[in-house]
């Protein structure tokens, strides 16, 4: 299979967006206790090829042992400690929030994790955007098997040497020795091509747009929750098309559709680009990409969309009659957004109280925290409490009422802090008495977050309660632009991008360095190429690395 560079994609391709440019602490032993910090990290959703994989954050150890030893602590002592702050240890910090927000917890296997109501809520925020978009780009939801014969696998020269290292394979079943063994799916293009073959004769079959929703096992030891463990959640959309134009466009497309929904729904002001030969999907012509810069100013590839050429039509012999009634393998598509976006939401927002929720993807906007202290004071803010809340509700706003007595409101408020509702409503005594709230920002601590005498009149009330919302989703993503944009350096020479990359932030030169070059830079900075940005400066530009003539900049960050 050959890998061709893409050409430079002008400023004003007609597929991009116009939001490229805007473009002492308790940790619980579920999770803290089983990772160790590793020194590097490997960057991709997809695995790439055996010479340009990287070792990841953090080692998995001895989770079985500790999965048959777990205690739970009680509320209680939890309530005694804090989340580590991010300054202090960025890992330990990720994986309080985790614990503490009631996101995930580890499974009986080593490297995989059970994902809890509130963070699964999260991916359902996510399936509930991308489906209604991948809908309206005509592709439709469908399920293949989970299980592949390993001569599918083996049919793409370059796809089985990327993923072997990673395939869990089964080999017996009914207590009998397979014929042939198994792949339980790493990724599905083989499985795909298979019935995409049986399914596609004419042109008039053409395009064929499917996705399918769906889990995936790589069989990885270095595992860090949400980024990357053993067995972890996706969509993957696959198309096939009559040109190599309609590939592209399709590819494109995607990149596009992810692009927006970072941007639009979880505020992460990601750089699309085209990735290096180096780092291209196991068995694409080419790899376009989301790269997010996480709190720690690490990367985070975010999504990815390929242009698989003809390289598995060819291998699988999926074919089509033209109008001509010759036949013509198929130009093909693949792309896919996983259960790590979870992970780069926490990383992108989260504080050192813990989670921050942009209110798109929250599944609970708006707490209620109704506060008395006398015994004939406690119906009537219940009331007030409930008629607010049925007040949101029917406009339309997720919102939840923390009625229970066994907690203090004041470890109400730090509890729904640390699991980043964006607002909260507190109701007294004195507010139902004046018919208004009292109003808090998540992402404003403290008092200047705080308004009071807000009326509970609905007129008023739930606009304002929009308003802020809204306010709020802006905020987030301008404070992450702001945060990327002071951590991206442009360079120009070799000890510039060394020394910017030592400092934890990103390196943007010119760059047409060879495969060669660019894994030296790996080797001595820990640094990779993470995509040649849409967004192209004008002008004469010189490779940093060789001095020669480059018509691209490439972005060099250290990444999960």
């Amino acid at each position: 299979m050959q890998n061709h560079q893409f050409p430079v994609k002008s400023p004003h391709h007609p597929l991009r967006s116009s939001l490229y440019t805007k473009m002492g602490a308790l940790r619980l032993p579920s999770l803290t206790s089983i990772f160790t910090v590793s020194s590097s990290a490997r960057s991709s959703l997809f695995p790439r090829r055996s010479s340009s994989s990287s070792s990841s954050q953090l080692v998995f150890a001895k989770a079985t042992e500790v999965a048959e030893s777990k205690q739970k602590l009680p509320p209680v002592v939890q309530e005694q400690g804090g989340i580590t702050p991010r300054s202090q240890d960025f890992n330990a910090w990720y994986l309080d929030v985790i614990s503490m927000a009631e996101l995930a917890d580890y499974g009986p296997v080593r490297g995989t994790m059970v994902i809890r109501p509130y963070g699964y809520a999260i991916w359902e925020a996510i399936q509930d955007y991308l489906n209604i978009k991948f809908k309206e780009t005509g592709h439709s939801n469908m399920y293949f098997p989970q299980f592949i014969p390993y001569s599918f696998i083996e049919k793409e020269a370059s796809h089985v040497e990327g993923f072997s290292p990673e395939l869990a394979l089964v080999t017996v079943g009914g207590g009998k020795e397979l014929e042939e063994k198994l792949v339980v799916r790493p990724t599905s293009e083989t499985i795909v091509n298979h019935m995409f073959t049986q399914w596609i004769q004419s042109y008039r079959d053409l395009p064929l747009m499917i996705n399918q929703w769906a889990n995936v096992t790589r069989w990885e030891m270095r595992t860090k929750p949400f980024i990357r463990t053993l067995e972890f959640l996706w969509q993957e959309g696959h198309t096939a098309h009559a040109t190599p134009e309609e590939a592209e466009k399709e590819a494109m497309q995607m990149i596009d559709v992810y692009t927006k929904f970072a941007y639009e729904q979880a505020a992460i002001p990601v750089i699309p680009g085209r990735k290096s030969r180096v780092e291209t999907f196991a068995g694409a012509d080419r790899t376009y990409t989301i790269e997010a810069m996480m709190g720690d100013r690490k990367a985070l590839q975010a999504g990815t969309s390929h242009n698989l050429g003809q390289n598995f039509s060819r291998a699988f012999g999926t074919q089509f009659a033209d109008e001509n009634g010759q036949r013509q393998h198929v130009w093909q598509t693949s792309w896919a957004i996983s259960t790590r976006f979870v992970g780069g939401i926490i990383m992108t927002h989260g504080d050192d109280a813990g989670l921050m929720l942009p209110p798109r993807l929250a599944s609970v906007q708006v707490v209620i925290v109704p506060i008395w202290k006398k015994a004939n004071e406690k119906n009537e803010v219940l009331d007030a409490a409930l008629s607010v809340k049925d007040v949101l509700h029917s406009a339309g706003i997720k919102v939840k009422l923390d009625d229970s007595d066994q907690r203090t409101p004041g470890w109400k408020f730090n509890f729904w802090e640390m699991k980043g509702v964006p607002l909260r409503i507190e109701i007294g005594p004195r507010d139902v008495s004046s018919g208004s709230v009292v109003i808090s920002r998540r992402d404003i601590p403290g008092k200047p977050g705080k308004v009071f005498g807000i009326s509970m009149e609905s007129s008023v009330l739930v606009p304002y309660i929009k308003e802020k919302l809204d306010e709020i989703q802006s905020s987030l993503l301008d404070k992450a632009i702001t945060f990327r944009d002071s951590n991206i350096v442009d360079v120009s020479s070799y000890d510039e991008l060394k020394e910017t990359i030592s400092q934890g932030k990103w390196a943007r030169g010119p760059w047409v360095g060879s495969d060669e070059d660019e894994l030296k830079v790996k080797e001595e900075t820990g640094a990779t190429i993470r995509c040649f940005p849409f967004d192209q400066p004008q002008g004469p530009k010189k490779c940093l690395m060789t001095g020669s003539p480059a018509d691209e900049v490439a972005i060099f960050a250290k990444s999960y």
